[in-house]
């Protein structure tokens, strides 16, 4: 069956970077979209990011745009995200799904942005 595991959260200072990384199993990833989304206290899911299924094409929300970057390695099944420039309102819980509505997405993984 379809697993996804994310990683990589933790706590970081505003303006600092973080590398999550979401490991992928039970599916052909490498013919899968991939999408990153997350979910702040009090608030609903939320998508971040989304790669095609070479790596090729990339999108995002605009509340990150030009500070997050997506990226895979469709030799390791792994999807990664790469955040700089981190604020406090990207603190969230992040998951990684194959369905551009986040279903099946992982456990997911806490940031927390704070000084």
């Amino acid at each position: 069956q379809v697993q996804l595991v994310e990683s990589g959260g933790g706590l970081v200072q505003p303006g600092g970077s973080l590398r999550l990384s979401c490991a992928a199993s039970g599916f052909t990833f490498s013919s899968s979209r991939m999408y990153w989304f997350r979910q702040a206290p009090g608030k609903g899911l939320e998508w971040v990011s989304s790669i095609s299924t070479g790596g090729t094409a990339t999108w995002y929300a605009d509340a990150v745009k030009g500070r997050f970057t997506i990226s895979r390695d469709n030799a390791k099944n792994t999807l990664n995200l790469h955040m700089n420039s981190v604020k406090s309102e990207d603190t969230a819980v992040y998951y990684c799904s194959k369905f551009n509505n986040g279903l099946g997405r992982g456990q997911g993984t806490q940031v927390t942005v704070s000084s």
